[in-house]
């Protein structure tokens, strides 16, 4: 898989979603992805089946105006919305210099968030000693992974200043964890956000199942 020229980066996020999809990331309309490419920023929609996006569906936004969504193409369907998440994807961009970002609302994710901050409040994720780690940015197997926690709101853009704070917080971390609803991931290019967002999701279930077993989630000091 392979975004080669940007035309086909609008290719290359339907098949990214119909692969999480199949990881249950973003089942019933959940979950999101945005990748940079040289015209701008390509982004999926709002509220849509998307396992069965098409190309024609994709956003493609002003990279250079990151205050606000400043629409370059819209999609063939006027019905189409520019995705909720979209204040939350520019905040990777503002504060990363991310090449794509991707929301998944996996079980696991939102588990490891309810395992380390059970009454969804502002928290951390904490493990270590799993080779999974060396798939993170920086990270060894016997280090220690942070992920930070934040709560959730009612509406998805309400999350913005508490997640760009826990971005600012957490220089080293390229995820977010929401609790009670999922985890934002990004990377300088669309291949290492899928990989760290894999990487974290593993991390996740290892948490939670090493729970289930009575064993230790990880270090919370």
């Amino acid at each position: 898989m392979s975004a080669g020229p940007s035309e086909s980066i609008p290719e290359l996020i339907c098949e990214l979603c119909r692969q999480f999809y199949g990881l249950g990331w973003v089942s019933g309309t959940g979950g999101g992805i945005s990748i940079r490419g040289p015209e701008g920023i390509y982004m999926a929609p709002s509220g849509v089946q998307k396992e069965r996006l098409r190309p024609e569906d994709i956003y493609l936004l002003d990279h250079a105006r990151l205050d606000d969504a400043h629409v370059v193409c819209a999609p063939a369907d006027a019905r189409l919305k520019i995705s909720e998440c979209r204040p939350l994807f520019y905040n990777a961009y503002r504060l990363r210099d991310a090449g794509a970002v991707m929301h998944s609302h996996s079980l696991w994710a939102v588990l490891a968030a309810r395992l380390f901050a059970p009454e969804g409040r502002p928290s951390e994720f904490v493990c270590q000693g799993l080779e999974m780690q060396k798939g993170l940015r920086g990270l060894g197997c016997f280090d220690t992974l942070r992920v930070p926690i934040i709560a959730n709101t009612a509406r998805e853009s309400e999350l913005t200043a508490s997640m760009e704070a826990a971005m600012l917080a957490y220089p080293a971390v390229d995820a977010v964890l929401v609790a009670g609803h999922g985890v934002y991931v990004w990377g300088q290019t669309w291949a290492q956000a899928k990989t760290q967002a894999e990487c974290y999701d593993y991390l996740f279930r290892a948490a939670v199942e090493a729970q289930r077993l009575g064993l230790a989630a990880g270090p919370r000091q």
